[in-house]
């Protein structure tokens, strides 16, 4: 934006010269006129022309001393303790004190049934402050929201009224945490399913801050394609609420598929990192390098359900409630798989060569 202003600003001053030298002038010729109209024309383009960089918030998040992080992953949850909530807050605190972690991520559904009546609401405390107690969580909380958060009163928990009433808390509709050593883009995915407008049966959707819904969907596809493009991190992570991929009961979300993966993968991404489905998956596929990973057992599982036809692409599956472990370095990332009781359930590990195995002394 800085750089588009100085342009503005550069046309104006040219115009201004030339007006000022024909004033000087007894005749005002037409070569002189054409000047004028093409600076001004510049001038018309260059204040309706798209910005040229990402304007997503982003949150800076400083890195250990030698650059690591590490952070759990945690979605579908907010439930009063109730449904293993608490028994999973208090692995959680356990598998965090371990790891150290600097930060959690909240892939959504963040209070049940349907999201905050008011910034008053008690369930902000009986779900989260009250819950999440363990020293080692008392660390940033990055969250988007769930479709059950848009049930509710939206702007309730996007209101900085509610890290003044508990500091962890850190939630917007889409935006980047910055850790250097990589970044996190958080996208609001429930505003991309026709579903929620097309047949919301019984239930009804706070939309406000995304009308018109066309022109919310392309700022949001816009943003995170310039975000991702100039991120210069080692490691890119998309988180949202819905999954791209998964074999739980709401399967793959196809407006995800069609808008939101071909920039992904444009754009190098190495893991998606959703909710929704009430389970913990790991799916990779032969047609994209992308990593698929859901955590969404924060309290209520569903049991007994599974849709996948390609046995080879799921790597891991999980119907029940549990958590997720991330740990990166320069050259490695670790993802874990934990369950209601902490145990290990799944560990993928993968890893990249550092810009200086590139370098070839003379």
């Amino acid at each position: 934006m800085h750089s588009r202003l100085i342009h503005i600003y550069v046309a104006f001053y040219h115009i201004k010269l030339v007006v000022q030298k024909n004033r000087m002038s007894s005749k005002f010729d037409i070569g002189s006129l054409s000047i004028v109209m093409t600076l001004l024309i510049c001038f018309l383009l260059l204040s309706l022309a798209p910005k040229l960089e990402a304007e997503l918030a982003t949150v800076q998040h400083a890195p250990n001393p030698d650059g690591s992080i590490s952070f759990l992953v945690i979605g579908d949850w907010g439930r009063h303790g109730l449904y293993n909530q608490s028994q999973v807050a208090l692995q959680m605190g356990r598998i965090g004190e371990e790891m150290d972690i600097n930060f959690v991520v909240s892939t959504g559904d963040n209070i049940y049934d349907n999201g905050m009546k008011s910034i008053d609401d008690p369930a902000f405390q009986l779900s989260f402050s009250n819950i999440y107690t363990s020293p080692s969580l008392q660390k940033p909380w990055y969250l988007v929201l769930g479709n059950h958060d848009y049930r509710g009163d939206v702007e309730a928990q996007l209101s900085p009224i509610l890290r003044s009433m508990d500091s962890r808390w850190i939630c917007m509709r889409s935006f980047i945490v910055d850790a250097e050593i990589a970044e996190l883009f958080f996208v609001d995915t429930t505003p991309f399913v026709d579903a929620y407008f097309l047949s919301p049966q019984d239930q009804t959707y706070d939309w406000s801050g995304v009308s018109p819904r066309k022109s919310y969907l392309q700022t949001i596809l816009t943003e995170l394609e310039m975000g991702l493009r100039e991120s210069s991190a080692k490691w890119k992570i998309v988180v949202g609420h819905h999954a791209i991929k998964s074999a739980s009961i709401h399967g793959n979300t196809k407006e995800l598929e069609s808008l939101l993966l071909p920039i992904l993968e444009a754009n190098k991404v190495d893991l998606y990192m959703n909710g929704h489905d009430h389970c913990l998956q790991h799916i990779s596929t032969s047609q994209s390098p992308i990593q698929f990973l859901t955590s969404g057992g924060g309290s209520k599982a569903w049991r007994g359900y599974y849709n996948w036809t390609t046995p080879e692409d799921m790597k891991f599956f999980y119907d029940g409630q549990g958590f997720m472990s991330v740990k990166i370095t320069r050259s490695e990332l670790s993802v874990v798989f934990y369950d209601v009781s902490g145990n290990s359930l799944h560990k993928w590990d993968t890893s990249k060569m550092l810009d200086s195995d590139f370098y070839f002394p003379l």
